[in-house]
This record gives structure tokens, sequence and C-alpha cells, in this order.
């Protein structure tokens, strides 16, 4: 399918790519070409839904999961050769979740060149989302221009390492509900029970929800969150980090 993309439109995408750095001379020669074909790919990626319900960037973000995914054991074979399975599993989890995808897209600003229709310009509630999917699809259209992976693998592995030499030092912070049940159960406590309360109607309120925490029966935590989820981990966290310091969990990967 023939996608028209106007000039304007050209020079915005062209734009936002220069500003993504990728060190590849045959990307940069779309760039300096204004390749037709492969701009529409990019186009379509950057294209919401709401604005147009036949080319958006939906096609794109499922191809784009399975090569991110692909991309994200390349660099992890690369980087951490002896690393077992199941911790590889872990990382890639980590590496290619959709709050690391919203955390990308806030970086090299998605949204500024993301096409939306009117509902969805007034739906705070959806913006991570959206950012998250359309960061995937751009990474769909980036493969799609070459069909290979190299150039996501030399845009991504510096960012990819950074955040793994985080998560290997603390992954708990990541995944911080599992690893206090984890805890809980290696001691013969009862698994935490989180008691919500939502505190506010404004979903774009920052305490919106408010999380208890408690270990048989007794409050250890407490925090807030935009989200119930949000609220709970970061309860569990903050007991985590606490624990270490008073010394109840001896900190190691799995505790």
């Amino acid at each position: 399918m023939t996608v028209l993309v106007n000039e304007k439109r050209i020079d915005q995408i062209i734009y936002f790519l220069k500003s993504l750095n990728i060190r590849s001379e045959r990307f940069d020669e779309i760039i300096k070409t204004k390749n037709q074909s492969k701009i529409e790919n990019f186009h379509e990626a950057l294209t919401h839904s709401s604005e147009n319900n036949i080319i958006n960037y939906e096609k794109l973000e499922f191809f784009g999961d399975a090569v991110l995914r692909l991309a994200a054991s390349n660099f992890i074979d690369t980087n951490y050769m002896n690393m077992s399975v199941g911790d590889r599993s872990e990382l890639r989890a980590q590496i290619v979740s959709d709050e690391w995808l919203t955390k990308l897209g806030k970086k090299i600003n998605i949204d500024n060149v993301i096409i939306k229709g009117s509902k969805a310009i007034g739906d705070e509630n959806s913006k991570d989302t959206i950012i998250a999917e359309a960061t995937e699809a751009l990474i769909g259209a980036l493969y799609k221009c070459f069909y290979s992976i190299k150039e996501i693998n030399i845009w991504l592995d510096d960012i990819w390492i950074k955040e793994s030499e985080l998560f290997l030092k603390a992954p708990y912070r990541y995944n911080a509900k599992s690893a206090l049940q984890e805890w809980c159960q290696s001691k013969g406590f009862d698994v935490p029970t989180y008691k919500i309360q939502e505190l506010s109607k404004n979903h774009s309120d920052l305490k919106r929800f408010s999380c208890e925490l408690y270990i048989n029966g007794s409050k250890e935590s407490s925090s807030f969150g935009q989200s119930h989820k949000k609220a709970e981990k970061d309860a569990a966290r903050i007991l985590i980090e606490r624990f270490i310091k008073e010394g109840k969990i001896l900190y190691s990967k799995n505790f």
C-alpha cells in the first residue's frame, strides 16, 4: 500500500531520525537521500490508529515486538556469554519491558512526532502506552529498512549496557514484589498483603493510590502511586531497602 507523505512530514521524520544518532552508513543514506519507501515505514510507525485506522503503527508494533526480543537476545549473548539461561530471561524481560520502552520513547521525544487523532491527543491516561507502542513500532520500521538487527543493536546496545548493570546490581528494584514474596516464603512468613486505597479520581495524580504493606498482619511499609501497581511496587521496594539496611536481608541477587 502506497503511503502519501508530504514534504513537511518527511522533513519532520528526517529531523527525528537524525536525533537518534544511529552510527550506520546505510542508515545515514536514508537520511541523506530521503528514501521515500523507508520514510513511509517510519511515518506508519509514528501514526496512531486514532488518526488513521488503516495506516498506523499497529502492524509494525507487532513486528517490532519480535525484533526487539531478538536484538536483546543478541545483546545479552554478546555481553554476558556466561550468564545462565534463567538469568538471561530475567534480564531480557527487563530491557524489553513496556516500562523500558516508555522510558526510551520519552528519552528520544517520540511523542513529538507521533500523529494522533483528537481523542488520543486529549487522553493523558493512554499517553505512556502510546509512547511505548510507537517506540516498538519504530524498532520494527528500522528492522524493515534492512531486514537486519544490526542497526537496532548499534542504537540500543549502549543504552542496554547501562540498564543491565543497574539491574544486575539490584534486580529487586525492578521486581520488588516478587523478590519480597520469595524472601517471605524463605522465612516461613505469609505472603505480603497489600491494602490499596484510591485517594483521587485524577488519573495524572502521582498520589492517586495509597498502599499499606503487611507481613504476618504487621504493617511494614507504605507508599503512593499514580496506579495501584506502582504504589504496591514502591511499598515493596522501600521495605526491601529498609530490611537490607537493618541487616534482616543480607543482599545478594537472590537474597
